[in-house]
Parts: C-alpha cells; sequence; structure tokens
C-alpha cells in the first residue's frame, strides 16, 4: 500500500491542469476518480464543505468561472494505507491576478480507492491579498 494510492492522487492533481492559458480541468475525469458521497472541505479552518458529486461538479464549474492557469505542484507526499497528504506550492490565475499559494491537501480513499475526503489546509488571507479581494470576495464569481 502507498505507491498506489501517491500514484492516484498524482493523476487527480494533474487533472486540475498543467498552467497553461489554455488548460482546463478535467471535470469529468477529476469526478470520476471521487466517491459519489465524496466530502470537500475548501479551505481549513471555516471554508465551505462540498458533498456529493453533483454539488462536487457545481463547485468545480463555478470555480471555473473565475480560476484560470491551475497547476497543482505537488512539494512533498506522503501516505499511510487510505491516507495520502500532499504538501503543494499550487499556481493560478484568480479574478485575472496571479495566485500562487501554498497549501496542505488531505485525501482519504475508500475501499474502491477512489477519493471520499478531502480537505485543503491554506491561508485564505494570503490568497485575499493577492488577489485584492476579502476571503469572501476570493471565492465570489462576481467582482
Amino acid at each position: 500500500m502507498g505507491i498506489a494510492q501517491e500514484n492516484f492522487i498524482v493523476e487527480f492533481c494533474d487533472a486540475w491542469g498543467d498552467g497553461s492559458d489554455t488548460s482546463r480541468p478535467q471535470v469529468e475525469k477529476i469526478l470520476s476518480m471521487m466517491s459519489e458521497d465524496c466530502v470537500w472541505q475548501l479551505w481549513i479552518p471555516g471554508g465551505p464543505i462540498i458533498r456529493g458529486k453533483d454539488a462536487l461538479r457545481k463547485e468545480i464549474h463555478r470555480q471555473m468561472q473565475f480560476a484560470t492557469n491551475n497547476k497543482c505542484n505537488i512539494i512533498n507526499m506522503l501516505s499511510s494505507g487510505r491516507l495520502v497528504m500532499t504538501e503543494r506550492a499550487d499556481q493560478a490565475v484568480i479574478h485575472g491576478l496571479p495566485a500562487p499559494h501554498s497549501m496542505v491537501a488531505v485525501y482519504e480513499l475508500d475501499e474502491d480507492g477512489l477519493i471520499c475526503a478531502w480537505r485543503e489546509y491554506l491561508d485564505m488571507a494570503d490568497l485575499a491579498r493577492k488577489t485584492k479581494r476579502s476571503v469572501d470576495g476570493i471565492n465570489a464569481s462576481g467582482t
């Protein structure tokens, strides 16, 4: 156990984009790697919790309205059984501004090897400064 789960998460992260202007998240591939009842906490502490594939699809499409040039850059990864953790230095353009950000993501895999829980730990105040928005405003598609 471990290397297969880590490779799965690398593939999942790669599906979000290669950082180029034309790259977009591969929504259906991303969703195929998640359980029907997956739970995604967008940021910790205090971020919204998205539950189930329909809500996940809607959230990814919502984010695609204001975030482009996504790339997950894994620095370190560790796993134990069905748990995989990544330290990342991600890049994105959010509301037209470069928004590189550091984060830790924790993925729990179910018995079928699909992501059933996903939690992201990041500094939303830092991301808000980079995009010249409030923490609430950075996650909204409007201005």
